[in-house]
């Protein structure tokens, strides 16, 4: 949306100027300048009259100061009495972002400094989203979601990558089998494979889906460029191949890359140092870069979601693959470097035969996977061969961040509780610098991986101190998990605004950054009452428990929001469950079927921790957070009683998030308080205890109860889009649009059966499934 003209406090513009061969982001920011001032607009082959706007590629003389640093990302802003200047950047983005600058009056910028000229220098060179949840991962078709629209406000906030590679439809195309969750697993981050072919492995894919891929590609990688983006991919590789495949080619076989529980028939990848593999994956990248030629970079992930590397340790069936790479009989020493190495020789051979059309081309690697091999592929990058993660002292899955206020919750490096950088980091920072590596880090600035599905929940005091540490640390290269989500319908949400305050304001306290949006956006007697509740509701989030795998990824996967809530789970008749149950990543012998505490062999929720966590949310976190929410609805009725309109868009669109974070977390704690009540009942013979325990469960139970109806009250009379919400319909991933309807079934089956007496089959996992064929 274009700033009024009325909002700014600048010389009129009446003239703007661009190169005569102008770069798709140049038209843009023209067109920014040209609608708000009602401005002419030329392009002319040097810098004409007006304000003068160019990406600094040589086109044009340089209009930034010559004392600058011309290895930095800058952006160039002067504006002059007479409405003449410029505004000049080396990084397209960051050319748009200047422009939609201007529809603000250039706030924060000092009016006499701007007419001389102001040079500002991000910190971050690069600043991408990754696992883009709403524009490409499994969140792509939310409702209400306006692709261009997130694009020009990545670019607005300082972002300068964009993520293109997303697939078409809901659901990759997977073999698979009756009762088989797994194909799901292919609709995130998917491989080379989903968008384009080799004379390898032509036909496998209908050429129609491959095109309807691409396709998507091609469009989002110009609707980058249109704002001075530059396009990259994020995939989980090396992906599996069909079965019918390695029928067809048996020495091609490499490691089995499923998960031989959540799976039902085996996934095998390709031998990886197979020169036949090696030739495809050559023609695979090159393929796909031919689609587009600018394509930046590649993110790997591997070892999780029907991809792996052969033979290292983290494969969920253990160390397997093809014959090609060493022999038997080896130690496992032996094996994690032969490991170690093939990984590294594949990730050079992706650079290597990607430069050849981009030379700038870089390929990343997520370090979690590779615990063993760490050392051994740490040594084989440099060069544009980089690592990401959320934390240099990534040694596997261990993450060495505790919870500010819980010490014995760890791993919560790279979620939103990780606002600082422990000073080992820069050793680390300084010795992968030593070899040539320039990795990324990422930081959370959204719901995804920390509170899905909700939307537009605030934490900009927080985020600002994670992004400023990582800026501080001299980190120059970040990711933002999840990107932004749905832009459009989060239009007062303060998180974005932080980040674009880092890159083009790094010493303007997040305070002031604060007041200016709330200002902005809820007025002059609302807008110190919004920020007020910001930072009230930061003091309440910081006590949030975190409980593994539900304030992650898995309270939709495990359908926590909609599955009926009841001491015996299996008391309810597979068909009364079929409607989650048909959505839920589970097999027919999965223990999270009937136990809220495990999922296949892993404990999510352990008695003992699952009480602490109970009296973090009863006791501190809810407490604080119930404050914050009266306090909104008073000020929500008060803005009502003035009819202040601005007030009460802002303080309706506040209150119906925290309601919705309230009844989250209400949920989760409830989930833990089944943990305890129902596995304290089922591990003790004393009968008192017993008595307790069933009672800890149907006091759970009425306050579980009561939470889904306010929940669903939230869903039916709020017009706040609150949550993703799919427009396709349900899966794994995400609730469809029958959300109301899945909440009345919640009700009416957990008032029908919860007084059943607290039991779990704990024999479940050896069940057979009669589906399978």
């Amino acid at each position: 949306m274009i700033e009024s003209k009325a909002s700014t406090s600048i010389p009129e513009i009446s003239a703007v100027s661009i190169p005569e061969n102008a770069v798709p982001v140049e038209v843009s920011a023209a067109s920014e300048i040209t609608d708000l001032f009602g401005a002419s607009l030329s392009r002319d082959s040097t810098p004409g009259t007006g304000l003068r706007l160019s990406v600094e590629d040589g086109r044009w003389p340089n209009l930034r100061p010559a004392d600058s640093d011309p290895s930095a990302s800058w952006l160039w802003i002067r504006l002059s009495r007479d409405g003449g200047g410029e505004i000049s950047s080396n990084v397209g983005s960051f050319l748009f972002a200047g422009a939609r600058w201007a529809g603000r009056g250039f706030e924060g910028l000092d009016p006499d400094a701007l007419k001389a000229g102001v040079l500002i220098e991000s910190p971050f060179e690069l600043n991408r989203p990754l696992f883009d949840a709403s524009l490409n991962q499994y969140w792509r078709h939310g409702r209400s979601f306006d692709r261009e629209a997130y694009v020009r406000r990545l670019a607005e906030c300082g972002f300068t990558h964009l993520e293109v590679n997303g697939l078409e439809g809901p659901m990759a195309m997977e073999e698979t089998t009756a009762s088989e969750f797994y194909p799901q697993f292919y609709t995130y981050a998917p491989g080379l494979n989903h968008f384009v072919d080799t004379e390898l492995t032509r036909g496998l894919w209908p050429a129609h889906y491959l095109e309807a891929n691409i396709n998507r590609v091609r469009k989002l990688a110009a609707l980058g460029r249109k704002f001075g983006l530059k396009p990259g991919i994020v995939c989980f590789e090396p992906r599996s191949l069909p079965e019918r495949f390695f029928v067809r080619y048996p020495t091609l076989r490499g490691a089995r890359v499923d998960h031989p529980f959540r799976s039902r028939i085996p996934r095998y990848c390709l031998a990886q140092d197979h020169p036949v593999t090696q030739r495809h994956y050559r023609d695979l990248i090159q393929n796909m870069m031919r689609e587009v030629p600018d394509l930046s970079y590649i993110s790997i992930w591997a070892n999780d979601s029907g991809a792996g590397f052969e033979h290292t340790s983290s494969l969920y069936v253990g160390r397997n693959g093809g014959p090609y790479m060493i022999r038997e009989w080896r130690n496992h020493e032996k094996i994690a470097e032969a490991a170690g190495e093939s990984v590294v020789r594949y990730l050079r051979l992706l650079r290597d035969s990607a430069a050849e059309i981009n030379p700038e081309f870089r390929v990343l690697l997520r370090f979690e996977s590779f615990k063993v091999e760490h050392d051994t592929i740490m040594k084989g990058l440099g060069n544009g061969v980089d690592m990401e993660a959320g934390t240099l002292l990534v040694r596997g899955y261990s993450l060495p961040y505790s919870h500010p206020k819980y010490p014995e919750q760890t791993g919560i490096g790279g979620t939103l509780f990780q606002t600082e950088m422990d000073p080992k980091e820069a050793v680390a920072l300084e010795s992968m610098r030593g070899q040539g590596v320039e990795p990324v880090i990422q930081y959370a600035p959204c719901g995804a991986w920390n509170h899905e599905p909700l939307l537009g929940i605030p934490f900009p005091a927080m985020l600002h101190a994670r992004v400023k540490s990582l800026a501080d640390l001299g980190v120059r290269q970040v990711s933002a998990f999840g990107g932004l989500l749905n832009t459009g319908r989060t239009p007062y949400w303060p998180n974005p605004e932080v980040i674009r305050a880092i890159q083009f304001e790094p010493q303007r306290p997040v305070a002031d950054v604060l007041k200016s949006c709330a200002l902005r956006w809820a007025g002059p007697i609302f807008g110190p009452v919004v920020q007020s509740l910001w930072e009230g509701f930061e003091e309440a989030l910081v006590f949030q428990p975190h409980v593994f795998h539900y304030t992650g990824f898995g309270f939709i996967w495990q359908r926590t929001w909609d599955r009926p809530f009841v001491p015996d789970i299996e008391a309810i008749p597979t068909g009364e469950r079929d409607y989650y149950e048909r959505f839920e990543c589970v097999q027919p012998n999965n223990p999270a079927i009937n136990d809220f505490g495990r999922d296949v062999l892993f404990d999510l929720v352990k008695k003992g921790p699952a009480r602490q966590q109970v009296d973090g949310f009863d006791k501190n976190l809810f407490p604080r957070l119930d404050v914050v929410i009266e306090e909104a609805e008073k000020a929500l009725s008060e803005a009502c009683e003035a009819s202040d309109q601005k007030g009460i868009s802002v303080l309706t669109d506040l209150v119906d998030r925290l309601i919705a974070y309230r009844c989250w977390t209400t949920t989760i704690r409830n989930v833990c308080a089944w943990v305890e009540g129902v596995h304290g009942y089922l591990e003790t013979d004393d009968e008192a205890e017993k008595t307790i325990r069933e009672k800890m469960v149907q006091d759970a139970i009425d306050l579980e109860l009561a939470n889904t109806r306010r929940l669903l009250d939230l869903w039916e009379n709020s017009s706040t889009e609150f949550m993703i919400v799919s427009d396709t319909g349900e899966n794994g991933f995400v609730y469809g649009e029958n959300f109301g309807k899945l909440l009345r079934k919640k009700l009416e089956l957990t008032e029908k059966y919860r007084h059943h007496a607290p039991r779990i089959d704990r024999d479940i996992i050896w069940r057979i499934d009669p589906l399978v064929t």
